[in-house]
């Protein structure tokens, strides 16, 4: 295929502030925005505005897992997925999340550092973190940048895929940025302590909150990566080594096709 190029720009200057609520569901971490601030990004690899629903948090119980997918066999510690449904074609997620052309899934791995991403602070610091330990429990966030999550990189790799969650309909785009972002060890280690069971019941850990990985087979992955570099972030000389959490193919075929640069066009409606 022709390589072509799509120029979306990222808004200058504005800063998005949303809310929303943060639950512990049992299974992730999960951020909804409140109705009353609604995010949409378009652009990149999207024939569609997509309208932000949800953010949900993977983790392992080490270092080295935790991450849905796998860059070259390489786990991360983490991965943070934002979950966009089709507002365009849809009037819900849950029309979109069963439908063609229904979710884009911005995916973006997590990392062990000194210092952590500002939003990702807001969600793991002691204060905010401690109010949703067990099952069901529920705080509410406000004042929350969603740019800032975002690694700073224009570079991604997107291929068509599954949820990684049942019902697992073959009803998304999956974008992968190419480098992460960063929380601390005390927040990790907050993380590790939040149970998946209510607290009349025995604890036992979130962690590994991820499915068993599969190869990425009857899949074509699309990307902008200069394969020429490589970072040592997320090494991208062997991109094609992708594999991912979502259904079991039987045929192993990937192919290549030099993409568009993505830089998000967020849509704010107040």
């Amino acid at each position: 295929a022709t390589p072509r190029g799509v120029l979306t720009p990222r808004l200058k200057n504005t800063a998005i502030r949303v809310g929303g609520t943060m639950y512990n569901t049992g299974r992730h971490v999960s951020l909804r925005l409140d109705k009353e601030h609604l995010v949409n990004i378009s652009g990149g690899p999207m024939t569609y505005s997509h309208r932000l629903e949800e953010i949900r948090l993977h983790f392992g119980s080490e270092d080295g897992q935790g991450s849905e997918h796998l860059l070259n066999g390489q786990a991360f510690s983490g991965e943070v997925q934002l979950i966009h449904y089709n507002h365009e074609l849809y009037t819900n997620y849950t029309e979109a999340a069963k439908s063609p052309n229904g979710l884009v899934i911005v995916s973006i791995f997590m990392k062990i550092a000194e210092t952590s991403n500002s939003f990702l602070n807001r969600m793991l610091n002691r204060d905010t973190i401690t109010r949703i330990t067990y099952k069901n429990d529920a705080y509410l966030l406000s004042g929350l940048n969603i740019e800032e999550i975002y690694p700073e990189t224009n570079s991604f790799i997107t291929y068509d895929g599954s949820m990684t969650i049942p019902p697992c309909f073959e009803t998304a785009t999956w974008i992968l940025m190419n480098k992460p972002v960063y929380l601390t060890r005390m927040q990790m280690h907050s993380l590790r302590l939040l149970s998946q069971n209510q607290p009349s019941q025995i604890f036992l850990s979130m962690s590994d909150n991820v499915r068993p990985v599969q190869p990425l087979n009857n899949r074509c992955i699309r990307t902008n990566i200069n394969f020429s570099m490589q970072g040592k972030d997320c090494p991208n000389n062997r991109a094609q080594k992708l594999q991912y959490r979502g259904k079991n193919y039987n045929t192993i075929r990937s192919c290549f096709i030099l993409f568009f640069l993505f830089l998000p066009n967020f849509h704010h409606h107040p």
